[in-house]
C-alpha cells in the first residue's frame, strides 16, 4: 500500500533538510528521503562556514600559465585525475567559458541575495534546533605567506567591497597573532571576513535541522531516488511505496545522474575534497577557522578540542577511488604553521561538491516534468546556502 505526501524531498543533506523544513512549515506534508543516513555525505565533512561574504564565485583560471600549473598538479590546492579528463572536458569547457570577467560578474548579482541571507536564515533555524552555540560569530581569516600575493588579493576584496558591499579587513603579521596565538607559521598577514559564521561541528547543526524536521511531524525515510518515476500526475517510488504530488531532487552530486535517468540534462561537475582529523596541540588555541591560501586549505577548530582541515578541489569522475595527495602534499607545511597533534581517523574522508559551470544553484521547476523540482548545485557553498 502506498503512502501519500505532498512532497517527497529526495537528499537528506543540509539542502534537502532545509528544504523540507521550509516546505513543512508552508503546510506540506513532506518525507525526507535518503539511502543514507541524513547529513553524512557531502553536508558532513565541509569547513563549516556560513559565508556571507561570498559574493564572487571561484572561477576557472583563466592564466595560461596557472592552467599549466593546475594540469600538471603541481599546485596543492587543486588536484586533477589525467584518466577523468575525457568525462570532465564538457564541464570543465564550460566553466571556462562562464569564468570571464562579465559572467563571472552576473553571477556574483545573482548569488549576493542568496549569501546576504544565509546567516539569517541559519540562526533562525538554529534558534529553533537548540544548536546556537555550535556557531560562532568570529569570522575566518584568509593567511598568506606571500605579500604580494596579499596584496593582490586585497584589490580584489576592495573591487567586491564597492560592487556587492563585501566587507573585509586587512591583517598585519602582529595582529594575526594577536587574534590567534595559535598560528605559529611565517604568514605575511591575513584579510579578515568578519561577517562569516562558523561552526566546528556542521554535521551535528545539521542532523539538528533534521531533528527538527522530525519533531514537526515529518518523516525521514529510506529509499534510493533511482526508483523514482512518473506516475498518473504525481511520483512514485514503488519498492519504498512511496508516492507524492511533488518531488524535490536535492541530491547533491548525485542529482546530474538522476537527472538523466528521468530524461532531463543538467550540465553538473563535480569537485571532491578531503579532509582529516587532528588532535590539538596546546588545548585547541584557534578560535575560528582560517585558511591557508598556498595550500588551499581550512583548517577548523572543532569542540572539544581537535581540528579539521579541509583541502581545495580535486577534479575527477564522482565514483573514483579516493586520492588524497592535496592532503599529503600540505601536512608537512600545515603542522609547521597550525597546533596539529597526531591524526584521529585512519583514513581522510572524501566528499564532493556539486557544481554548474556558472556556479549558481538550481533551484526550481524542470519544465515539461511536471511536480519536479531541483534543488542542488551549490558549489563550495553548499552549507551556506543550504
Amino acid at each position: 500500500r502506498m503512502k501519500y505526501y505532498d512532497v517527497l524531498v529526495l537528499g537528506a543533506g543540509i539542502v534537502g533538510a532545509s528544504t523540507a523544513l521550509y516546505l513543512q512549515a508552508a503546510g506540506r506534508s513532506v518525507a525526507l528521503i535518503d539511502r543514507s543516513e541524513p547529513i553524512s555525505e557531502t553536508s558532513y565533512g565541509n569547513a563549516g562556514l556560513i559565508q556571507r561574504e561570498a559574493v564572487v564565485p571561484y572561477s576557472f583560471p583563466r592564466d595560461w600559465g596557472k592552467l599549466f600549473n593546475y594540469a600538471f598538479n603541481r599546485l596543492p590546492e587543486a588536484n586533477l585525475h589525467w584518466s577523468a579528463v575525457p568525462s570532465l572536458i564538457p564541464f570543465l569547457y564550460r566553466y571556462w567559458r562562464q569564468s570571464t570577467p562579465e559572467r563571472a560578474a552576473a553571477t556574483a548579482r545573482a548569488l549576493k541575495p542568496l549569501v546576504e541571507r544565509s546567516v539569517a536564515e541559519h540562526e533562525a533555524l538554529a534558534q529553533r534546533a537548540g544548536t546556537m552555540h555550535f556557531l560562532r560569530r568570529t569570522g575566518f581569516l584568509l593567511l598568506y605567506r606571500d605579500p604580494a600575493k596579499l596584496a593582490a588579493q586585497l584589490q580584489e576584496e576592495e573591487i567586491a567591497a564597492q560592487r556587492y558591499g563585501v566587507v573585509y579587513a586587512a591583517k598585519t603579521a602582529a595582529e594575526v597573532r594577536a587574534m590567534e596565538p595559535g598560528v605559529t607559521g611565517d604568514f605575511a598577514g591575513a584579510i579578515h571576513m568578519p561577517q562569516a559564521v562558523g561552526t566546528g561541528d556542521p554535521g551535528t547543526v545539521g542532523r539538528a535541522y533534521v531533528r527538527l524536521f522530525q519533531d514537526g511531524g515529518g518523516d525521514v525515510l529510506t529509499g534510493d531516488a533511482n526508483e523514482l518515476s512518473p506516475d498518473g500526475g504525481g511520483w512514485v517510488m514503488q519498492s519504498a511505496g512511496l508516492r507524492g504530488r511533488d518531488v524535490v531532487l536535492a541530491l547533491g552530486p548525485w542529482t546530474g545522474a538522476i537527472a538523466r535517468r528521468l530524461g532531463f540534462f543538467l550540465p553538473m561537475g563535480v569537485k571532491r575534497g578531503y579532509h582529516m582529523r587532528y588532535a590539538a596541540r596546546d588545548g585547541a588555541p584557534l578560535t575560528r577557522t582560517v585558511i591557508d591560501k598556498d595550500y588551499g586549505c581550512a583548517i577548523t577548530p572543532e569542540p572539544p578540542g581537535s581540528i579539521r582541515v579541509t583541502t581545495g578541489a580535486e577534479f575527477a569522475r564522482l565514483d573514483a577511488a579516493p586520492t588524497p595527495v592535496q592532503l599529503a602534499k600540505a601536512e608537512p607545511a600545515l603542522r609547521a604553521a597550525f597546533p596539529l597533534g597526531e591524526r584521529l581517523m585512519a583514513k581522510p574522508w572524501v566528499g564532493a561538491r556539486p557544481c554548474f559551470p556558472d556556479l549558481l544553484p538550481a533551484i526550481g521547476p524542470v519544465p515539461g516534468l511536471r511536480g519536479l523540482w531541483v534543488n542542488a548545485g551549490h558549489q563550495h557553498l553548499g552549507f551556506t546556502l543550504g
